[in-house]
Protein backbone atom coordinates (compact mmCIF):
# COMPACT_ATOMS: atom_id res chain seq x y z
CA UNK A 1 0.00 0.00 0.00
CA UNK A 2 1.29 3.44 -0.97
CA UNK A 3 2.24 6.08 1.92
CA UNK A 4 -0.27 8.13 0.78
CA UNK A 5 -2.93 5.66 1.18
CA UNK A 6 -2.05 4.47 4.83
CA UNK A 7 -2.24 7.73 5.98
CA UNK A 8 -5.68 8.95 4.56
CA UNK A 9 -8.88 8.21 6.38
CA UNK A 10 -11.82 5.82 5.94
CA UNK A 11 -15.12 7.31 7.03
CA UNK A 12 -17.51 4.48 7.88
CA UNK A 13 -21.05 5.74 7.89
CA UNK A 14 -23.67 3.45 9.99
CA UNK A 15 -26.38 4.30 12.55
CA UNK A 16 -25.57 0.49 14.02
CA UNK A 17 -22.26 0.61 16.58
CA UNK A 18 -22.36 -3.07 16.97
CA UNK A 19 -21.69 -3.06 13.06
CA UNK A 20 -19.14 -0.54 13.17
CA UNK A 21 -17.26 -2.25 15.68
CA UNK A 22 -17.20 -5.47 13.90
CA UNK A 23 -16.23 -3.45 10.51
CA UNK A 24 -13.77 -2.08 12.36
CA UNK A 25 -12.41 -5.21 13.96
CA UNK A 26 -12.66 -7.00 10.51
CA UNK A 27 -10.54 -3.85 8.79
CA UNK A 28 -7.87 -4.43 11.56
CA UNK A 29 -7.69 -8.46 10.51
CA UNK A 30 -6.98 -7.75 7.40
CA UNK A 31 -4.46 -5.42 8.37
CA UNK A 32 -6.26 -2.35 7.48
CA UNK A 33 -3.71 0.46 8.93
CA UNK A 34 -5.34 3.62 7.78
CA UNK A 35 -7.37 5.72 10.07
CA UNK A 36 -10.88 4.84 10.64
CA UNK A 37 -13.71 7.68 11.30
CA UNK A 38 -17.02 6.90 12.32
CA UNK A 39 -20.66 9.18 11.65
CA UNK A 40 -23.45 7.49 12.55
CA UNK A 41 -25.56 9.47 9.94
CA UNK A 42 -25.72 11.43 6.51
CA UNK A 43 -25.93 14.53 8.37
CA UNK A 44 -22.66 13.91 10.12
CA UNK A 45 -20.46 12.63 7.21
CA UNK A 46 -21.90 15.90 5.39
CA UNK A 47 -21.24 18.44 8.12
CA UNK A 48 -17.83 16.96 8.71
CA UNK A 49 -16.67 16.84 4.95
CA UNK A 50 -18.14 20.64 5.20
CA UNK A 51 -16.01 21.40 8.46
CA UNK A 52 -13.12 18.97 7.35
CA UNK A 53 -12.98 20.92 3.46
CA UNK A 54 -11.92 24.22 5.12
CA UNK A 55 -9.12 23.36 6.67
CA UNK A 56 -5.88 24.36 4.76
CA UNK A 57 -4.44 21.29 3.22
CA UNK A 58 -6.45 19.09 4.60
CA UNK A 59 -6.63 15.59 2.72
CA UNK A 60 -9.56 14.00 1.03
CA UNK A 61 -10.20 10.55 2.93
CA UNK A 62 -9.73 8.08 0.66
CA UNK A 63 -12.83 5.82 1.29
CA UNK A 64 -16.19 6.42 2.35
CA UNK A 65 -18.20 3.27 3.23
CA UNK A 66 -22.15 4.14 3.66
CA UNK A 67 -25.05 2.31 5.08
CA UNK A 68 -28.19 2.99 3.57
CA UNK A 69 -30.94 3.84 6.43
CA UNK A 70 -29.96 5.98 8.96
CA UNK A 71 -31.82 8.90 10.76
CA UNK A 72 -31.53 12.30 10.03
CA UNK A 73 -29.84 11.87 6.70
CA UNK A 74 -30.11 8.92 5.15
CA UNK A 75 -27.79 7.30 2.96
CA UNK A 76 -28.94 7.91 -0.68
CA UNK A 77 -29.78 11.11 0.61
CA UNK A 78 -25.48 11.53 1.53
CA UNK A 79 -24.79 10.06 -1.41
CA UNK A 80 -26.35 12.22 -3.72
CA UNK A 81 -25.24 15.76 -1.75
CA UNK A 82 -21.31 14.13 -1.83
CA UNK A 83 -21.75 13.43 -5.42
CA UNK A 84 -22.66 16.83 -6.66
CA UNK A 85 -20.22 18.60 -4.58
CA UNK A 86 -17.54 19.52 -6.30
CA UNK A 87 -14.70 18.64 -4.07
CA UNK A 88 -15.77 15.33 -2.60
CA UNK A 89 -17.37 13.88 -6.21
CA UNK A 90 -14.40 11.83 -6.45
CA UNK A 91 -13.96 10.26 -3.25
CA UNK A 92 -15.26 6.61 -3.69
CA UNK A 93 -18.24 5.40 -2.14
CA UNK A 94 -18.92 1.84 -1.38
CA UNK A 95 -22.71 1.80 0.34
CA UNK A 96 -22.64 -1.13 2.82
CA UNK A 97 -26.10 -2.02 4.05
CA UNK A 98 -28.13 -4.61 5.62
CA UNK A 99 -30.50 -3.80 2.47
CA UNK A 100 -30.20 -6.46 -0.48
CA UNK A 101 -33.61 -4.57 -2.16
CA UNK A 102 -33.00 -4.48 -5.77
CA UNK A 103 -34.40 -0.63 -5.97
CA UNK A 104 -31.81 0.21 -2.94
CA UNK A 105 -29.46 -1.41 -5.93
CA UNK A 106 -29.92 -0.15 -8.47
CA UNK A 107 -30.60 4.03 -6.91
CA UNK A 108 -27.28 3.87 -5.14
CA UNK A 109 -25.52 3.05 -8.49
CA UNK A 110 -27.82 5.78 -10.51
CA UNK A 111 -26.56 8.33 -7.40
CA UNK A 112 -22.71 7.86 -7.53
CA UNK A 113 -22.10 4.29 -5.34
CA UNK A 114 -18.72 2.93 -6.92
CA UNK A 115 -19.90 -0.46 -5.70
CA UNK A 116 -23.04 -2.00 -3.19
CA UNK A 117 -22.24 -4.70 -0.87
CA UNK A 118 -25.25 -6.03 1.82
CA UNK A 119 -23.58 -6.58 4.73
CA UNK A 120 -23.07 -10.52 5.71
CA UNK A 121 -24.63 -11.91 8.72
CA UNK A 122 -21.81 -14.23 10.09
CA UNK A 123 -18.28 -12.27 10.75
CA UNK A 124 -16.09 -14.29 8.80
CA UNK A 125 -17.68 -13.53 5.87
CA UNK A 126 -17.16 -10.00 7.24
CA UNK A 127 -13.46 -10.63 7.19
CA UNK A 128 -13.45 -12.05 3.87
CA UNK A 129 -15.41 -8.87 2.40
CA UNK A 130 -13.08 -5.92 4.32
CA UNK A 131 -10.02 -8.05 2.63
CA UNK A 132 -11.64 -7.54 -0.80
CA UNK A 133 -12.41 -3.89 -0.06
CA UNK A 134 -8.83 -3.88 0.77
CA UNK A 135 -7.18 -5.66 -1.76
CA UNK A 136 -9.47 -3.90 -4.72
CA UNK A 137 -9.31 -0.07 -2.78
CA UNK A 138 -5.92 -0.13 -1.45
CA UNK A 139 -3.98 -2.22 -3.60
CA UNK A 140 -5.12 -2.59 -6.86
CA UNK A 141 -7.48 0.16 -8.10
CA UNK A 142 -5.78 3.54 -8.76
CA UNK A 143 -7.40 6.40 -6.75
CA UNK A 144 -7.10 10.60 -7.80
CA UNK A 145 -5.22 10.78 -3.93
CA UNK A 146 -3.54 12.55 -2.51
CA UNK A 147 -5.18 15.52 -3.42
CA UNK A 148 -3.19 18.56 -3.98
Amino acid sequence: MAKELKECSILLVDDDAGDRLLIRKAMQENGVVNRIEFFEDGQALVDHLTLHARAPGAAQPCLILLDLNMPRLDGHEALKIVRNHSSWKEIPIVVLSNSGNSDDILNSYREGANSFFTKPFEYKELVRLMGLLKTYWFETARLPFPAS
